[in-house]
C-alpha cells in the first residue's frame, strides 16, 4: 500500500521519534518499512499530545487544543506541523476508527484533572487509554482487526504503562501524581497527601511497586500468543517491544523496586540483547501451534478498544464520556479565565 505521508513529514516523525522515545525507536527498526513508517508518525503524534499535558503549565488548554488538532485530522484539513500532516495521512491510508485516538485524547484529558486511581482496575482503566489505544490503532495500520489478536496487543499496551509507572513513582510523586492504586496505600496506612510531600522508598511502597511489575509480567505473558497473528515481517518489532519493557520492569527489580530513590535504565548492549532475542521467538511463533491464551477473554478495561478497533465503531457511553471530561476541561478554564 502507497502511504499519503510526506517524505519530509516522515522525517521529522522518526527525529522526534530518535530523541523522544529511544525503547520505541530501538524496536521500531526491526518493523518492515511498510509497517515502521506509519507507526513512527503514529507515535510522534501521539508524543506531541503526551509532551504538550505532561509538560505544559496549562494542561486543561493543552488537552483541547489537541481535541481540536484530532477534530482537524479527521477532517481532511490538519494543522500545518509535521506531525499533524503524517497522523491526518495516516487516518487516510488505514481508515482509523476514531475512538481510539479519542481513547488516548480521554487518559490525557484524566491527567489534566490530576485523576487518581482507587483500585488496580482503575489504573487498568488509564493504561488501557493511554498504552492499549495506541497498541490498537498499531494494529490497524498493520491490517489486523482480528478480535481475539486486538485484546493481546491490548494487554500489552496495558502491560507497558503499568511498567512506565512502576519505573516512575518517585519522579511522578515529585511532580505531584500519583498512579499507585490508592486501596493498596490504604491497605500499608501510607496517606498519599504525606507521601507526595516526602516521597521515600519504604518497604510497603517497594512492595507496590513489585505488585504492578507482577501484573505487568502476567500481560507480557498473555500477549505473546497474539504476535503469531500479526504480519510475518512484523513479528521481530513487536516482540522486541515486548521485551525492552519487560527488561525495565526486570531492571526495577534489580534495585530493589526502589523507583524513588533511582529511576531504572537499560543499555544500549541490553536493547540489542533483546532485539536479538525476539528474532528468536518471532521464528519460533511461526513453527509452534498457536497457544489457546489467544482466546482468553479481553480484559474488561480495553474491551471497548477492541471493540471499536474490529468493528470499526466506537460504543456511544464511551464517546458520551470523553465529552463529558471535555466539557468539564471547557468549564475549569471558564473559571480560570
Amino acid at each position: 500500500m502507497r502511504s499519503n505521508i510526506r517524505p519530509d513529514d516522515l522525517a521529522h516523525c522518526k527525529a522526534v521519534i530518535r530523541t523522544g522515545s529511544l525503547s520505541f525507536h530501538a524496536a521500531s527498526k526491526l518493523l518492515p518499512a511498510s509497517v515502521r513508517d506509519p507507526a513512527l508518525a503514529l507515535y510522534a503524534f501521539c508524543r506531541l499530545a503526551d509532551d504538550e499535558v505532561d509538560e505544559g503549565s496549562e494542561k486543561g488548554r493543552a488537552v483541547l487544543s489537541l481535541q481540536d488538532r484530532l477534530d482537524r485530522a479527521y477532517a481532511g484539513t490538519p494543522r500545518d506541523a509535521p506531525e499533524d500532516r503524517a497522523f491526518a495521512a495516516l487516518i487516510q491510508d488505514v481508515d482509523m476508527p476514531r475512538a481510539l485516538p479519542e481513547a488516548l485524547l480521554e487518559g490525557l484529558a484524566w491527567d489534566a484533572q490530576e485523576r487518581r486511581y482507587a483500585t488496580l482496575s482503575g489504573v487498568r482503566d488509564y493504561s488501557a487509554r493511554v498504552a492499549s489505544a495506541v497498541g490498537a490503532m498499531m494494529c490497524v495500520l498493520m491490517g489486523v482487526r482480528d478480535a481475539d489478536a486486538l485484546a493481546r496487543a491490548c494487554d500489552l499496551g496495558v502491560a507497558m504503562q503499568l511498567t512506565n509507572i512502576a519505573r516512575d513513582v518517585g519522579e511522578d510523586a515529585r511532580a505531584g501524581r500519583i498512579y499507585l492504586p490508592l486501596d493498596w496505600m490504604e491497605e500499608a496506612g501510607i496517606d498519599p497527601r504525606a507521601f507526595l510531600s516526602d516521597p521515600q522508598p519504604d518497604p510497603a511502597i517497594k512492595r507496590m511497586v513489585g505488585r504492578l511489575l507482577a501484573e505487568a509480567d502476567r500481560l507480557y505473558l498473555r500477549s505473546e500468543s497474539g504476535i503469531s497473528a500479526l504480519p510475518a515481517n512484523a513479528r521481530i518489532g513487536i516482540f522486541a517491544a515486548r521485551l525492552i519493557y519487560a527488561g525495565i520492569g526486570a531492571q526495577v527489580r534489580r534495585q530493589g523496586c526502589d523507583s524513588i530513590g533511582q529511576r531504572a535504565h537499560t543499555s544500549r548492549g541490553q536493547k540489542l540483547g533483546w532485539m536479538a532475542q525476539a528474532t528468536i521467538k518471532a521464528a519460533t511463533t511461526v513453527v509452534m501451534p498457536q497457544s489457546a491464551v489467544i482466546y482468553a477473554q479481553p480484559l474488561p478495561e480495553v474491551a471497548y478498544l477492541v471493540e471499536a478497533a474490529s468493528r470499526g465503531q466506537a460504543q456511544v457511553g464511551r464517546t458520551r464520556a470523553l465529552l463529558d471530561v471535555l466539557a468539564n476541561l471547557r468549564a475549569e478554564q471558564g473559571r480560570s479565565a
